[in-house]
């Protein structure tokens, strides 16, 4: 009896199908984290003086990418939305950080410029709170060594300098406490512009020295009022306020460039 044969067939299965994306997924957009990440990076670069040029073009670059970036999130052909508005964010703050210490790095430049064209800045002194005028005149060939005169004044003593600007150190009342319950001291001090500029004011520009010799700037005091700051005097101005030093101290110095090493006058406590 003849075994019945049965034709074996393979049967040659199809491939599947590729997974389809997820529903509403989309491609996550580079430009948008290019434009973030410039942006910190400019952010970084911001306040350091002459680099912070670069920054000024990194963030040019940064806002274009993040506009571009938010563009084809807002078409739908792209993710990141959120980072391509950080990146316009970072990249106008660092606009503005650039400009902003650039204007303060060139007016520490113009005033140690000033001083360095001009020899010594100190021209005179005169008792009481300056005018236009006042005090005694000298010539640039004796600026140097009167300025090494200009050292312990008195209270109340003005310092007119060669710019048109002239300092005065008004008043100094000891006794005021700091917030960890030390002594403190305030020195009232007054800027008067008689030049034909702006010129600049600081509370850096002043130190307390103690006894010991040790230069030390401003701190911080409980119910401290009218502080000093920093800005700009117009030609004709004037700006006034306090300044508050460790206690005790021996002498206030006023310092008329940020390069200079030695004060440009000091008063006595």
């Amino acid at each position: 009896m003849d075994t019945p044969t049965t034709d074996s067939k393979k049967e040659v299965q199809a491939p599947a199908p590729a997974p389809a994306p997820a529903p509403g997924k989309k491609p996550s957009s580079g430009l948008a984290i290019a434009g973030m990440v410039l942006g910190i990076i400019a952010i970084l670069l911001s306040f350091l003086p002459i680099i912070n040029n670069l920054s000024f073009f990194l963030a040019i670059v940064g806002l274009i990418l993040s506009i571009v970036g938010l563009v084809k999130a807002n078409k739908g052909t792209g993710a990141g939305k959120g980072m391509a508005i950080a990146g316009i964010v970072l990249c106008v703050i660092s606009f503005a950080a650039v400009l902003g210490s650039q204007s303060v790095y060139k007016n520490a430049l113009d005033k140690a410029t000033d001083q360095v064209t001009n020899g010594s800045a100190v021209t005179s002194t005169s008792t009481g709170r300056s005018t236009s005028g006042q005090g005694s005149s000298s010539s640039k060939g004796d600026a140097k060594s009167e300025a090494q005169d200009h050292q312990g004044l008195a209270v109340g003593t003005t310092v007119n300098l060669e710019n048109g600007l002239s300092v005065t150190v008004d008043e100094v009342e000891t006794g005021l406490t700091k917030y960890d319950g030390s002594e403190a001291v305030r020195v009232h001090v007054t800027y008067a512009n008689s030049g034909s500029k702006n010129e600049s004011f600081n509370t850096f520009d002043w130190k307390g020295e103690d006894a010991g010799g040790a230069q030390r700037s401003s701190t911080l005091v409980k119910d401290s009022t009218d502080e000093l700051n920093s800005g700009q005097v117009s030609a004709g101005g004037t700006a006034a306020g306090n300044i508050y030093f460790d206690a005790p101290i021996a002498k206030v110095h006023y310092y008329n460039s940020v390069i200079s090493k030695s004060s440009t006058a000091s008063w006595a406590v």
